[in-house]
């Protein structure tokens, strides 16, 4: 029987944005929302990424999706994403995989919408349509330049200036998906042939990152459209100072030095033991109270670290926990490295901004007030759920 197979081309090289395909937005590699948001879709059976680069592949295979090799002569920067697309299906053929419907996915769109990608599926499944792309319909009165630099009305009358209600929409590609029927698709080598059909989608959604600008744009957009979502996390690593305290501390005559924490927190960590879930405390500092702390909990604390990613990678590998599915929570741009290797990066509200721009998720309660207790909820809620959350979902209602 024949499969609906989600590909996305990624390559190595951007000039633009370097490294596009892996820079994050909501705290996520813009490969993996695309990934994540082909998993979603209920009528893709396979998700396939085609990359030359050895670091999206592991970031790819990481996040479940099966890998082509893109060759050296396919990834260049005049390299046509068709040209990718056909190498993966003969590579796919090879492996005795029989693609019916292509669902060519672009990660430098990163709200690609589950609902809308499944309804134009559906309209290739059933042939009423060949080739489906994503769109967003606009009423803009469109103009071209002359070769002597006149403008020139392009879609409308220059003399009559109708009202948007009395207009017919045209539609603009936002780049999000096509998808193909695969016989066509081969015979035409093009993504446009045959009867072609349009899937609207939320005009906040249609952005693509060809810039560093549109790569800020989008991560600014990202809280409003992702939304509240439980933490799907194996594994929780928190930073100590900012994040059980409130970053503050009181010094005696003496010297000795004390903070405040939250005995909500301790609840919160309670919690987590209890459900199985490793948890561990990752310091620059080197400070007593610290381990004091860690003690009280029940968990292991590492101090004096000048590289906490290095200690984070050799305490998951020794778990078998894979960087995606550890939620770290800081504070301060020490715990950048940590955060932006993480599958969950999440920050207390008073947090850098440089932290804030990282996480993929911002908590409500503050560092030392309540943080920890939260994470821990929002980790056990998503052990609760069934199935779990892997990405927010972006729908036509959100």
């Amino acid at each position: 029987m024949s499969e609906t197979v989600a590909i996305i081309p990624a390559r190595g090289g951007s000039k633009g944005v370097p490294r596009k395909n892996l820079r994050r937005v909501g705290g996520i590699p813009l490969i993996a929302r695309a990934i994540a948001a082909a998993a979603r879709a209920e009528h893709v059976d396979r998700v396939v990424v085609t990359t030359d680069d050895a670091e999206i592949a592991a970031v790819a295979a990481e996040w479940g999706a099966e890998l082509v090799e893109r060759p050296e002569l396919l990834s260049g920067d005049t390299a046509t994403s068709e040209s990718a697309l056909l190498h993966a299906l003969d590579e796919l053929a090879a492996r005795g995989v029989d693609v019916g419907v292509v669902a060519f996915l672009q990660a430098t769109s990163p709200f690609i919408v589950s609902d809308a990608l499944d309804e134009a599926i559906r309209l290739v499944r059933s042939r009423r349509r060949d080739s489906v792309f994503s769109a967003v319909p606009t009423y803009g009165f469109l103009w071209e330049k002359s070769a002597a630099g006149a403008a020139a009305a392009v879609n409308h009358d220059a003399d009559h200036r109708p009202r948007r209600q009395d207009r017919e929409p045209h539609y603009l590609e936002t780049g999000a998906f096509y998808v193909l029927r695969a016989a066509g698709f081969r015979a035409t080598r093009h993504r446009f042939f045959g009867s072609v059909g349009v899937v609207e989608v939320p005009e906040r959604t249609a952005i693509e990152i060809d810039t560093e600008s549109e790569l800020a744009v989008a991560r600014a957009l990202a809280p409003l459209i992702d939304g509240r979502e439980p933490v799907a996390a194996d594994a929780v690593v928190t930073d100590f100072d900012g994040v059980h305290t409130d970053d503050t501390a009181s010094v005696a005559q003496d010297g000795t030095e004390s903070v405040v924490v939250s005995r909500s927190d301790g609840w919160g960590v309670a919690a987590l033991r209890r459900a199985g879930i490793p948890i561990a405390i990752l310091s620059t500092e080197v400070n007593p109270v610290v381990a004091a702390r860690a003690a009280k909990l029940g968990i292991p604390a590492h101090q004096g670290l000048d590289d906490k990613l290095g200690v984070l990678r050799d305490w998951c590998d020794g778990l078998g926990i894979p960087l995606s599915r550890v939620a770290y929570l800081g504070n301060d741009v020490n715990d950048l490295a940590c955060l932006n290797a993480v599958g969950w990066p999440v920050a207390v509200p008073e947090a850098h901004p440089t932290v804030l721009a990282a996480a993929r998720v911002v908590l409500d309660h503050r560092g030392g007030h309540g943080a920890v207790r939260e994470l821990a909820e929002r980790v056990l809620d998503a052990r609760a759920a069934a199935p779990l959350a892997t990405l927010p979902t972006a729908t036509e209602s959100s």
